[in-house]
């Protein structure tokens, strides 16, 4: 059974989470701003019990104090990773995802439904050709067989305290983002847009594959999130980028022409659900619908910027019909001048591919790719 204490600060997290605030973030809040939790394990610990909560939020009783279902989440957890088999499918599908997923989703696989009841693997990004040398200084690292350079994490030490986060030797991003740089695969010199870039996960690996050479336009409509980009970049040395606010409007945040450009467009987030179980439960079509929209809008603002023979790639972390296949279907049916371009970088002749989380260990992910005919 866990420590009692563990489970009581967690409890008050989930206190939080009962106000509106995402689970994500009430940890994020409590962890941080409690100096009490000074121990990685107890933070750790905090956070797996409350993650384990939602994951088996369908199996606990709700009429138990909080602390009893944190104490029975945990419980269901050890069982199940001590034997998944014991789990059938029809269970799996009537509890651990909400009812409306079946109707957005042309195939729910079984694989994926036991995927999303393990606890996610932590994956980082080394400095392009650096991976194997960055296990030989750090311990717990496999590399992926996707890249070299995409190490997945099975150690408890705290990485971002480590001497090589610090240096900007690596960042914490999962393999399947890391998919979506490689298919994009930027070249030293070109000029490209991260039109979505949040706070800079995939902007920093744009230009890493840049080799720091050539511009890269990063636009976002939150400030707060392109300073932390800016914050970011100078940890990584990353310098060939300028950042420029965009609410996704039709009118582009510059004249220029671009090599490519990666819509790395706001989703539902279907295919982050085994690191965010809570959003199993707060997701829903509306949201889906609304979302859809926003992305294809996002889609034909950006169409116009690309140079003849750019490269438009399109990325959502979600797995969604109306995210994923029925809009790139929809938008390349409305764009002639556009062409399929083939996923070669990931190994496939397709132009659109879905990026299951079983396959990964892994979050899933969707990549459509075009460009623009000469």
């Amino acid at each position: 059974m866990a420590e009692s204490s563990i489970i009581n600060n967690a409890a008050r997290v989930l206190q939080l989470v009962a106000t509106g605030t995402p689970a994500d973030q009430a940890l994020r809040e409590s962890l941080t701003q409690n100096r009490h939790f000074t121990a990685p394990g107890e933070r750790r610990g905090i956070s797996r019990a409350v993650f384990a909560y939602y994951r088996w939020w369908r199996w606990l009783n709700e009429k138990d104090s909080r602390q009893t279902q944190l104490v029975a989440a945990l419980d269901c957890q050890q069982r199940f990773d001590n034997n998944p088999a014991s789990l059938k499918t029809e269970t799996l599908a009537a509890r651990a995802v909400p009812d409306w997923l079946k109707a957005e989703m042309d195939v729910i696989p079984p694989a994926m439904l036991m995927q999303w009841q393990r606890e996610p693997a932590l994956w980082i990004r080394a400095k392009a050709g650096t991976g194997i040398a960055l296990t030989k200084k750090l311990s717990h690292f496999f590399p992926a067989p996707q890249s070299p350079d995409a190490l997945r994490y099975t150690g408890i030490t705290d990485l971002y305290r480590t001497p090589e986060f610090q240096s900007g030797e690596f960042e914490i991003q999962d393999l399947a983002s890391q998919l979506v740089g490689l298919a994009a695969a930027p070249q030293p010199g070109e000029t490209w847009w991260d039109a979505c870039a949040g706070e800079g996960g995939k902007t920093m690996h744009l230009s890493d594959l840049m080799q720091n050479k050539g511009l890269l336009w990063a636009s976002d409509r939150s400030l707060r999130r392109l300073a932390k980009l800016k914050e970011r970049a100078a940890r990584a040395q990353v310098f060939n980028f300028r950042t420029v606010p965009w609410e996704g409007t039709a009118k582009p945040p510059t004249k220029t022409k671009f090599d490519g450009i990666l819509v790395d467009a706001p989703c539902s987030g279907v295919g982050t659900w085994q690191r965010n179980p809570h959003a199993r439960w707060t997701t829903t079509p509306q949201d889906v619908r609304e979302l859809a929209a926003v992305q294809r809008q996002l889609l034909e603002h950006v169409a116009g910027s690309l140079k003849l023979g750019g490269r438009l790639i399109y990325a959502v972390c979600t797995l969604t019909r109306a995210e994923t296949t029925a809009l790139a279907e929809a938008f390349s049916a409305a764009h002639p001048e556009l062409e399929p371009l083939p996923l070669t970088t990931l190994g496939s002749p397709l132009s659109a591919l879905t990026l299951w989380p079983q396959d990964l260990n892994a979050n899933g992910m969707f990549i459509a790719a075009w460009r623009k005919k000469n």
